[in-house]
């Protein structure tokens, strides 16, 4: 009797602190709208066949010319998430991926750990590659994605309140690890995450990337996937974030 007596103080309490938000429960079990975390958009929900490709461009730059000709190729558009840095040293690149018209997309001027930023030096990273491109290529980016995927409510926030869409991926090519042109197709194509709607991340610098690139084309579209830009594929207005950081239609 003292121990359910223990029990139910426990959870009256529990309970309180959850209304005073002294406790926030698992970020997992909230949604991104209503919950105490804020998540970016991993994936899409939607009836269409269709997946986004993403590349993030924050070092190297020798396969880029090739990643486009295999895009052109294939009439495939598709993202680019670029540092400041990275567009400072290819101008002549950014204003390519524009001509193109594939999706120009921030990925912060120092590529930092951005949750450890305070909300002025997030924005800072946000804005001077805004800047940078607007100045290239005329076109205002409203794509975020935060660098190492690292991100909390402030910098969610503030991607938000600077007209961002801030974006993750549901997909990961794993390119990054230069295991090989089979280890990239395999992680994208046999995903259990891909599906309408995925999101999938690759580098440009990745050093088997463009070599697997027209190989992930042609076996997402054997699938059945329809491959376009992230900003066709999210929703603009009125939408809503579950658990999963998957994007819903309101």
């Amino acid at each position: 009797m003292k121990i359910l007596k223990q029990t139910l103080l426990w959870i009256f309490a529990l309970a309180i602190l959850i209304c005073i938000g002294l406790y926030i429960p698992d970020s997992s079990l909230v949604s991104s709208q209503t919950g105490s975390r804020l998540l970016p958009i991993y994936c899409v929900e939607t009836d269409r066949p269709v997946v986004a490709l993403s590349f993030d461009a924050a070092w190297g730059n020798d396969d880029t010319a090739k990643i486009l000709e295999i895009l052109k190729k294939h009439d495939v558009k598709v993202t680019f998430f670029m540092t400041g840095g990275w567009v400072e040293n290819y101008p002549d690149d950014v204003k390519a991926i524009a001509k193109a018209g594939h999706d120009l997309g921030n990925h912060s001027e120092n590529h930092k750990e951005m949750s450890k930023l305070s909300p002025e030096e997030c924005k800072d990273e946000l804005m001077q590659v805004h800047k940078k491109v607007k100045k290239l290529t005329g076109k205002d980016m409203c794509l975020f994605r935060p660098p190492y995927g690292d991100y909390n409510n402030t910098l969610i926030t503030v991607a938000r309140d600077t007209g961002y869409f801030p974006i993750q991926w549901d997909v990961d090519s794993l390119d990054w690890k230069n295991y090989g042109v089979q280890n990239i197709k395999t992680a994208i194509l046999d995903n259990k995450h891909l599906g309408n709607g995925s999101i999938i991340l690759c580098h440009n610098g990745g050093k088997f990337t463009a070599d697997a690139l027209e190989d992930v084309i042609t076996g997402l579209q054997d699938k059945g996937f329809k491959i376009v830009p992230i900003s066709e594929l999210i929703y603009k207005d009125t939408y809503n974030i579950n658990a999963e950081g998957r994007q819903l239609k309101s």
